[in-house]
């Protein structure tokens, strides 16, 4: 395994057990980055670790705590060290049904003294290694005040003492949200990247599977656990068909659908009628009724989107969001009513709510497309491309836009 996977696929467990021992969110970033760069020297020449995990976790800790030792405050803090020597993993800990120290750590950032947004932001940067720049544009927010946002939280965590556990009983249910809209957000990270050259980065979308299943299991009952779940699933099933051989974005109207994975479809399905009973209006319950009617469509001709709409008329009512109203608008329009589409767009640009998010005027361009009004579709692509971050999304709309350009001529 070269040392690139081990930082994509490693990195989080390693700096979740470190903050664990640590319980300093920066001494354990400052630390694991001097372990990879030992790394870097050592692996070449002496082979790459059976345990790569375990070996950066424990060069990390003896860094941080040569790190401490040459701190002023080493007296004050030399019961640290000596906790930290004796093991990576205390023994009045081995025995706890979770003993998941990823899963504990998204519980310890989604505490509620912090900030919801904080939570999410938090976890995106400790956990799946998101640069504030990547953070920022998912929250639509200055880079500069994404990272005093996480300065404050990390701050927050140090001076209120909060406890690096997963909690139980009624504290479980009132720290859920957080989780789960983080999980949501690591999911939508990997599955559609805000930014760079890959449409889909796998291993946040994995890593964002796992977590959903061990919050099932730590939750069975929960319909807005198994709703997330069966959504993640669900969108997972159609990755591979997002993009062609050359990595170019393909459409869900588009897309091969002997390409998606029949199995993850049945799970999903399964679970999505699952939350739905158990969760009727739950804001993941209702999504993954929706993503359910995409993946029981053969073709794209069988979508049933009178059902969509419905549904997405629902998740408006209980959850109501410019996002959601975007996409119920645009269920609307694929159910024949393009003119009815683009009027409820118009009254979404109207707010200015959504005045930074590429989808809308890239949603407002397709129904012009589809109108036949091409000098205004190709308007609204210009605008598009001038919002959007992501490359294989960039070089779509640009091809959408030259075909515009040509039908003008």
């Amino acid at each position: 395994m070269d040392l690139d996977s081990v930082y994509r696929e490693q990195r989080p467990r390693a700096l979740a057990t470190l903050i664990r021992i640590l319980r300093d969110f920066d001494l354990a970033e400052d630390a694991l980055q001097e372990a990879f760069a030992a790394a870097l020297q050592q692996w070449p020449a002496e082979g790459t670790p059976r345990n790569p995990c375990a070996w950066l976790v424990s060069a990390a800790r003896h860094k941080a705590i040569d790190r401490i030792r040459r701190e002023r405050s080493f007296a004050a803090r030399r019961h640290l060290v000596a906790w930290q020597a004796e093991s990576v993993l205390p023994a009045d800990e081995a025995d706890e049904p979770f003993p998941d120290d990823m899963l504990r750590l998204i519980f310890t950032c989604c505490h509620p003294a912090l900030a919801l947004e904080a939570q999410v932001a938090l976890t995106l940067k400790t956990l799946c290694g998101l640069s504030v720049e990547e953070i920022a544009r998912a929250f639509v927010v200055a880079p500069a005040t994404m990272a005093q946002r996480l300065v404050r939280a990390k701050a927050k965590i140090r001076t209120a003492r909060i406890p690096y556990e997963v909690p139980g009983g009624d504290r479980l249910a009132d720290r859920l949200e957080g989780v789960l809209r983080v999980v949501y957000l690591v999911f939508n990270e990997g599955y559609a990247a805000t930014s760079g050259d890959a449409l889909v980065r796998r291993d946040l979308a994995q890593e964002a599977i796992r977590l959903g299943r061990l919050l099932r299991a730590l939750l069975p009952a929960s319909g807005e656990v198994g709703g997330l779940l069966a959504l993640m699933v669900l969108h997972d099933s159609r990755r591979t068909a997002r993009v062609d051989a050359q990595g170019e974005l393909v459409t869900l109207d588009e897309q091969d659908r002997s390409r998606w994975d029949q199995a993850q479809i049945a799970e999903g399905l399964a679970l999505a009628e699952e939350s739905v009973r158990r969760s009727r209006a739950g804001f993941y319950a209702l999504q993954a009724a929706i993503a359910a009617v995409h993946g029981q469509a053969a073709t794209a001709a069988d979508t049933d989107w009178r059902q969509i709409a419905g549904l997405y008329a629902l998740l408006l009512r209980a959850h109501p969001s410019p996002v959601i109203a975007l996409n119920h608008a645009a269920a609307v329009a694929m159910c024949g009513a393009l003119e009815q589409g683009l009027a409820l767009i118009q009254r979404i640009e109207e707010t200015g709510a959504l005045s930074q998010y590429h989808l809308l005027p890239a949603a407002r361009a397709d129904l012009l497309r589809r109108l036949g009004r091409t000098h205004e579709a190709a308007c609204a692509y210009e605008r598009a491309l001038g919002l959007v971050t992501q490359e294989p999304e960039r070089r779509y709309l640009e091809r959408r836009l030259r075909e515009m350009r040509d039908a003008e001529r």
